[in-house]
């Protein structure tokens, strides 16, 4: 019973070690990344309305982006860090003579990493998908900029047996410049609908002002003017909001499921957005892959490393990882894999590593 206790306030007490360490690491982090983006940032200053407060705000909102994709590497090092000190001072040595197993140690490990994977998916889910969009939208605002032009005519989207051609996107979703080509259901074209501006009132209903309607009847052509019309299409703000999200991993759950069905419903491709969906759910597990690799280094004796190498090695793994999580997501694309093992694969590969350190040093 009371060796029960005292393995009880050693996870409090290893809790509130590595919670200040991951709290520490992850601010240094983003003031980092934080100063990056703003000097990113300071060629853009002066162009329209564009300010230096547009760009502090800016900055402000995509934090909670960094949260989110820092959060593994900040959550390893700190881990590291809070696991290195108690080595140090025998401290781990101690408990494992009084009874604590390596399988109990990672028990209370994995108590003190459901916290942050839960608040890692929070970050992703709840709070950075709708920072972003806000940021990308104060920053169009403020550029008088649009949010896609992909190609010199505009944007192109397949909407069922239709192609719809949008000149510009304002940030409001609101469009500009839109031409509606409609097919029958053999592929021939039936219709040709030019508007000047469309705005969306919904459900899947877009006001569509100033159009020019040409209609294909039997081999002739006869146009129609109307000064407003109702344009009922499946396409909505929110797919359209896809754009201004540069990377689809930042987008919630919600917004990349629907924007799978959209572009499945459509015979388009959805690997990359399937590929992100999957790591969307799989994502804060990484948080507890990260503690599991972090726990090897405890049980290195001191003369194995000082606690600034060890500390610099998990920034290492820290930085491999990250750079897998986008190589693997590429590679996935690029060659056709099942979009589950492209966006686990390097969660596993830590994984893996972490479980083969571990017995490695138990066998010391």
């Amino acid at each position: 019973m009371a060796l029960t206790l005292r393995f009880k306030v050693f996870e409090r007490y290893l809790a509130r070690e590595i919670y200040a360490s991951t709290a520490l690491i992850l601010a240094a982090f983003l003031a980092l990344f934080g100063f990056f983006d703003v000097i990113h940032e300071l060629p853009n200053v002066g162009r329209g309305g564009y300010t230096m407060g547009h760009v502090a705000a800016y900055v402000a909102l995509t934090m909670p982006v960094r949260v989110y994709e820092l959060m593994p590497i900040a959550v390893l090092i700190g881990t590291l860090y809070a696991l290195t000190l108690l080595a140090r001072h025998s401290e781990i040595t101690v408990l494992r003579a009084s009874g604590l197993s390596t399988r109990g140690l990672l028990q209370a490990l994995a108590k003190i990493g459901a916290v942050m994977a839960i608040v890692t998916f929070a970050f992703g889910e709840f709070v950075a998908p709708p920072a972003e969009r806000q940021a990308q939208q104060l920053r169009l605002q403020a550029l008088s900029s649009v949010v896609a032009q992909e190609f010199r005519s505009g944007l192109w989207v397949k909407d069922e047996l239709s192609f719809v051609n949008v000149r510009e996107v304002l940030p409001d979703a609101s469009l500009r410049g839109v031409r509606i080509y409609e097919f029958d259901s053999s592929f021939q074209l039936r219709a040709i609908s030019e508007a000047e501006a469309g705005r969306y009132v919904g459900p899947n209903l877009w006001h569509l002002t100033s159009v020019v309607q040409t209609l294909f009847e039997g081999g002739r052509a006869r146009a129609v003017r109307a000064t407003e019309q109702q344009w009922r299409s499946s396409l909505t703000p929110e797919i359209l909001t896809v754009l201004m999200v540069m990377f689809p991993e930042r987008m919630s759950i919600a917004s990349l499921y629907s924007y799978i069905r959209h572009l499945g419903d459509n015979q388009q491709k959805t690997d990359r957005y399937e590929i992100a969906l999957w790591k969307k759910l799989t994502y804060p597990l990484a948080v507890l892959v990260m503690m599991a690799l972090a726990l090897p280094f405890a049980y290195m004796q001191d003369r194995m490393g000082a606690v600034s190498v060890k500390v610099f090695a998990g920034i290492m793994l820290g930085i491999t990882f990250h750079l897998l999580n986008g190589l693997f997501s590429s590679l996935g694309v690029i060659n056709g894999w099942i979009p589950i093992v492209a966006a686990t694969t390097p969660s596993a590969l830590f994984l893996l590593m972490a479980w083969a350190m571990i017995w490695w040093v138990e066998r010391r």
